[in-house]
């Protein structure tokens, strides 16, 4: 049996959370698809404190914004929540089916919103299958959710936010962190996260990368060495870590399968972790009726993901007719938000990559009102 809805939300997320918030308040009916027991994504296990302003729920922290946000959509009548549902397809007819525990689910949405998020890049070396080779988010995941001690001393690789934060939890958690390296010449990630990990008495190597990984049944040790100008190992300048684990925060990728089976026009841009659907200024792709928000439309913050998800929440319910004119005023209240979240010198990498879509021709390929100033 093929069930009807009007907004279908997959991913419950930051994005997805705040799109169905927004759709449902416009008096359109919400069904959230979650694959994991609880809504959240990535909020889930984050403990530390939000930067931005008063809209951003800066000073919260990240666990403490998913359960609000989870707290007021499971008080919205028209909200469904479905957790423990996987998507599995987005097939030409407009069906999209899911998979909650054994029963095969389809539904025919009026609207669609693609939340997906994103998956954990990995990093080739030699030994990089051993046991005790983990993505920084399985790291967080274990500590901040499971409340499980992931191992005794750390290498963490990459220096972007997700490594900074990951290396002081792991600090906190009682777990030694040898230090970090980070392949390009400076720190990826707010200095405000290098300075708490430096106070901490651990060490930041630039320019340096893990050459193999070396262990019997799992993870002993590695092998970092310098790099030159050009990203190439120097040899000779090998160091062996003593460790039990190797913790990968190599950046992450727009989980965009969805997009690409319903027939999406795409664009890989570089600046935004890969390929990316073509949206609209409300967030709609070139497949009518489908938005996508969030880390899928590229990565970036979680304050950026949330705001995103109240853009194709006010434009799906728009769209179907619901308080059209409201909704129009707080998209475009939401998209000055945006703007201003934007606009920083962390804003420049996305800038980057908008102008790389305009030299492929000049059309709308990714959310121009990310770059309008």
């Amino acid at each position: 049996m093929i069930r009807n809805v009007e907004v279908l939300v997959v991913g419950g997320g930051p994005a997805g959370l705040c799109a169905a918030q927004a759709a449902a308040s416009m008096g359109a009916k919400v069904t959230m698809l979650e694959r994991d027991y609880v809504p959240g994504g990535q909020l889930v296990k984050q403990t530390h404190k939000f930067f931005g302003s008063e809209k951003q729920h800066a000073g919260e922290r990240g666990f403490q914004i998913g359960r609000m946000l989870l707290d007021e959509i499971q008080a919205d009548p028209n909200i469904e929540i479905l957790p423990e549902t996987t998507a599995l397809g987005c097939y030409e007819d407009g069906v999209i089916t899911a998979l909650q525990g054994d029963k095969h689910l389809k539904f025919r949405p009026e609207r669609t919103i693609l939340a997906t998020g994103a998956a954990e890049k990995f990093l080739a070396f030699p030994g990089n299958d051993l046991p005790g080779v983990y993505g920084a988010g399985a790291v967080q995941t274990l500590m901040n959710v499971a409340g499980v001690k992931p191992a005794q001393r750390v290498l963490m690789v990459g220096s972007g936010n997700i490594g900074l934060i990951v290396s002081y939890q792991l600090k906190q958690a009682g777990v030694e962190v040898a230090g970090v390296v980070e392949a390009a010449p400076r720190i990826g990630g707010y200095l405000v996260h290098a300075a708490k990990i430096r106070r901490a008495g651990i060490p930041i190597l630039t320019g340096w990368t893990v050459k193999e990984a070396f262990g019997k049944e799992q993870v002993e040790g590695a092998v970092i060495c310098q790099l030159d100008d050009k990203f190439q190992q120097i040899p000779g300048t090998e160091k062996t870590i003593a460790c039990d684990a190797i913790c990968l925060a190599v950046g992450l990728t727009p989980l965009t399968e969805l997009c690409w089976q319903a027939g999406c026009e795409m664009k890989y841009i570089r600046e935004l972790s890969g390929h990316v659907p073509v949206v609209s200024d409300d967030l709609e792709t070139t497949k009518a009726g489908i938005y996508a928000a969030g880390d899928v439309t590229g990565i970036e913050e979680a304050s950026s993901a949330m705001v995103e998800g109240k853009i194709a929440g006010y434009s799906a319910a728009a769209s179907l007719g619901h308080s059209p004119e409201e909704a129009a005023r707080l998209r475009q209240e939401a998209m000055e938000e945006l703007r201003q979240l934007r606009s920083g010198p962390t804003g420049g990498k996305i800038n980057a990559g908008i102008e790389k879509v305009k030299q492929d021709g000049g059309v709308v390929h990714v959310n121009l009102y990310r770059y309008s100033h």
